[in-house]
């Protein structure tokens, strides 16, 4: 069974999914720029917390041709949540619908939040999660989405390249995800 280490410098598996309010989303469509997916959920508040790094981000990094995308795949979630919560956080990236959750499973993804960032070249270069805060010790003093995101904008290597993820576990049933964070 493949693992997370084992997704870790190999090509991105490829996926086309339906967005939020239209349209869809493959990955290589974006080739040459550097591709972030971000497991979503609308009722995590560890995926609110995410948002608010990333809705800054997004303006900086769009310009260097970053991209980002949501991957909604929590079962319990409705799509109006999901407008609802994306408009209250001012989220401008597209949210992607996994409702059978096949890219879930071909990513090995557990939490909300749980970050991919996928190179120019389409390989996977980071997986984990968006810094070191828990639960208990909920300030971070480093962001590791950040540091990935630089270190490939100046052609280098992330390190660290696999953190674990931190956030909520992602709802595979019709039952809730809950705040209670959980470790991976």
């Amino acid at each position: 069974m493949a693992t997370l280490a084992d997704l870790l410098n190999h090509f991105a598996p490829d996926f086309s999914l339906p967005m939020l309010g239209g349209g869809r989303f493959n990955p290589a469509d974006h080739r040459g720029k550097i591709v972030i997916l971000n497991f979503w959920s609308a009722e995590c508040p560890w995926s609110r917390r995410a948002d608010v790094v990333l809705v800054y981000r997004q303006l900086t990094w769009a310009r260097k041709g970053v991209v980002i995308a949501g991957i909604a795949a929590n079962l319990n979630e409705p799509e109006s949540e999901m407008r609802f919560e994306a408009d209250v956080r001012h989220v401008q990236y597209p949210i992607l619908l996994d409702h059978r959750q096949q890219v879930v499973e071909l990513y090995k993804a557990e939490t909300t939040p749980h970050f991919y960032v996928i190179d120019q070249q389409g390989m996977i270069r980071y997986i984990g999660a968006l810094d070191d805060a828990t639960f208990q010790k909920p300030e971070a003093k480093s962001i590791h989405l950040d540091r990935a995101v630089n270190a490939l904008l100046e052609e280098r290597a992330p390190d660290p390249a696999l953190t674990a993820p931190y956030g909520c576990s992602i709802v595979k049933s019709g039952g809730s995800s809950g705040p209670a964070p959980a470790r991976v």
